[in-house]
């Protein structure tokens, strides 16, 4: 036998074993490693919960925006800072006590006292956890935590506007501690912390009721605590217009509220490993855009007829309340009743913004009309597609929550006026809030107006 053929059938009979190694490591790896089927549902929630959590978070980029354009320039600054403090505030509260709060474990802690560890989150999944584990729950704490902690911020968020232009910078931030720590978090845990309202029946798939209607009482709370704007409404009854300073930022700050509601309605699915509930975000995605439209194009054609011109501040302000409308049931509806849901909303806010000015309310951006009466009809509306929903126990729900949060913000409103004051001094709100409360303006080169 030559020598080559002789190296050669050494070198086979040498790799032999190996093979005979690989082989065995290759079935050990395949039954300790899981399959897709185990842990793809893990992942493809925790993206959803990830992805949607962003979106939600860039709608904080469309409340500045819009806040920004609709108050006058001597006051820009002022709310820009308001939005961004609320949101790090937000993050900070939810995380300490606001997050147990909502989801209290086991314990209620309305029927049995229970609240648990003051901090909710003490430690997030370790680092690198490992594939084998992930299976074990439906999706990453971390991801949960973040994406709820963005609802939680929304509310915040409403309350800002329509307090614009005469409340102290302070104030406003001491009731955002309170209402992101603790009221948004009790009236949330009341149905999607398992309590009374979901025992009951109630239904509020994203929050119509539970974000948007409870930062429009808190809001309502707090505009007649504090008083509407030095000149907006005249002795003999009239309306003093005070036009926003950029229409321009207010569009935009509205189309990026319009994409952020993708993420706060579709990731309340709160599931995706599925082919069921993929489908299910790509239905609710859809119903929400409709509703969007609808409420924009109902708008546009009642101010035209109403007033004889578009106003492009109703128009907004539509599409806001048809997004708010289908937010309480947006898997469920045809497109077609997506459609007429936030046409609804729309026309709800054309009426309801010059009503609040009848009772001479001041609400600088619409805030009230667009989350909290369009809150309730959002809600309200819920049976009609949604099997095991009443309306009784729809209006229940909403007034449990509204009357929690208008009363406890009131009474927070009436503390924070005795302690110290939540209005500006009028010399400070006729010259402008940026100067007075920050000694900066977002417009420095242009006349204050």
């Amino acid at each position: 036998m030559k020598l080559h053929n002789i190296l050669a059938l050494g070198a086979a009979l040498a790799v032999l074993p190996l093979a005979g190694f690989a082989q065995e490591a290759a079935e050990v790896v395949e039954e300790v490693a899981p399959t897709f089927d185990e842990i793809g549902p893990y992942i493809m929630t925790t993206l959803l919960f990830l992805i949607g959590g962003f979106l939600v978070m860039w709608m904080a980029a469309g409340f500045a925006m819009l806040e920004a354009g609709l108050v006058r320039s001597k006051n820009v600054t002022t709310q820009l800072t308001k939005n961004i403090a609320l949101f790090s505030i937000a993050a900070i509260m939810y995380w300490l006590v606001g997050f147990n709060l909502m989801y209290p474990g086991d314990g209620n802690w309305l029927s049995d006292g229970y609240l648990g560890p003051l901090f909710a989150i003490t430690s997030l999944e370790p680092v690198g956890l490992a594939a084998a584990d992930a299976s074990l729950d439906y999706a990453s704490v971390a991801s949960d935590f973040f994406f709820q902690l963005m609802f939680c911020a929304t509310t915040a968020s409403i309350v800002s506007g329509t307090l614009a232009e005469r409340i102290r910078l302070w104030p406003f931030l001491f009731f955002t501690v309170i209402l992101t720590g603790f009221i948004y978090p009790i009236e949330a845990s009341w149905q999607w912390g398992g309590g009374w309202l979901s025992e009951a029946g109630f239904s509020d798939f994203a929050g119509s009721t539970l974000v948007h209607a409870a930062g429009g009482f808190a809001a309502l709370a707090g505009a007649l605590v504090l008083g509407p704007r030095i000149g907006k409404y005249a002795r003999d009854g009239r309306v003093v217009p005070m036009p926003g300073s950029n229409l321009a930022l207010a569009t935009l700050g509205t189309f990026i509220l319009w994409l952020g509601w993708f993420g706060f309605n579709g990731g309340s699915q709160l599931a995706a490993g599925t082919v069921g509930d993929i489908t299910d975000v790509g239905r609710i995605f859809a119903n929400t855009n409709m509703a969007a439209a609808s409420g924009a194009v109902a708008a546009l054609i009642l101010t035209q007829v109403t007033y004889g011109k578009v106003d492009l501040t109703m128009v907004l302000n539509g599409a806001l309340a048809g997004l708010v409308s289908i937010t309480a049931g947006p898997l469920d509806p045809t497109l077609f009743g997506a459609l007429w849901i936030g046409a609804v909303g729309g026309v709800i806010v054309v009426f309801a913004v010059p009503l609040l000015d009848r009772l001479k309310i001041d609400d600088v951006v619409g805030a009230i009309p667009v989350h909290l009466v369009a809150g309730f009809w959002g809600t309200l509306v819920v049976p009609v597609y949604t099997e095991g929903t009443s309306f009784g126990t729809q209006i229940l729900g909403f007034a449990a929550i509204g009357a929690f949060v208008f009363v406890v913000s009131l009474v927070v409103w009436f503390i924070l006026k005795a302690l110290g004051g939540i209005r500006v001094s009028e010399e400070a709100e006729i010259n402008g809030l940026d100067m007075a409360e920050l000694g900066m303006e977002a417009y420095p080169e242009f006349a204050r107006g």
